[in-house]
């Protein structure tokens, strides 16, 4: 991680307990060795174990992205980072506008059946992610179900979790399949407007923004 990126993560970071006075002792191993083994391990894939002794020992940094976890720390660092991209790149703090997508991969030998689906349209079996981002691209939220789920069925949920994170969204773009299905119920149940991206001039024609969807999908595989 270079310094420039270092003077962007820090603040977002929860301050350690024993600053706050919740007691403790000072931690043995620097937060910005943490957070790059927190990136190393995301990035490659790896098993804990295999985390390279470069870093801080792999128990170290389970335990602290896990307390991050149970906090919501790591949320709220997310939403921080995309609330400054967003601002940088010339858009509101906050997002009114989304683009749904799906994409289907293939689950680990560890994915339990019950989690696993197969799709029949793209021949694989594992799981599938359900993604709204925004129209550069930045990632909103995320479902995560068996492959065999149709995109119409995990729309439902995922703009329900969309409204609820996200109040200032009342545009969404998405495949035929999710607007037909589901467009008439959207604007309903979440006051969202749900434009086929197919059809030209809807959704603030947010069809040419396909492709951030789509990227992103394609950065979370490269992942």
């Amino acid at each position: 991680m270079s310094d420039a990126e270092w003077q962007v993560i820090e603040p977002t970071l929860p301050p350690p307990a024993w600053k706050g006075g919740k007691g403790g002792r000072p931690a043995q191993h620097c937060r910005r060795d943490i957070v790059d083994a927190i990136r190393y391990l995301v990035k490659e894939g790896i098993q804990w174990r295999a985390m390279p002794c470069d870093f801080p020992p792999f128990g170290t940094v389970y335990d602290v992205l896990d307390r991050w976890e149970k906090s919501g720390a790591t949320e709220m660092i997310h939403d921080e980072l995309r609330r400054q991209c967003r601002i940088a790149a010339g858009h509101a703090p906050k997002p009114t506008a989304a683009i749904i997508d799906s994409q289907s991969v293939k689950a680990a030998e560890t994915v339990a059946r019950p989690g696993r689906g197969y799709d029949a349209g793209k021949k694989i079996n594992g799981r599938k992610r359900h993604i709204a981002v925004d129209t550069i691209g930045l990632l909103l939220t995320v479902l995560v179900t068996a492959a065999g789920v149709q995109d119409r069925d995990g729309a439902r949920p995922l703009l329900w979790n969309l409204r609820q994170a996200f109040r200032t969204v009342s545009l969404g773009s998405c495949d035929a399949g999710e607007a037909d299905e589901f467009g008439e119920g959207a604007e309903r149940l979440h006051t969202l407007h749900l434009g086929r991206r197919d059809r030209p001039g809807c959704a603030h024609r947010m069809q040419s923004r396909t492709v951030a969807a789509a990227a992103t999908c394609g950065a979370q595989v490269a992942a």
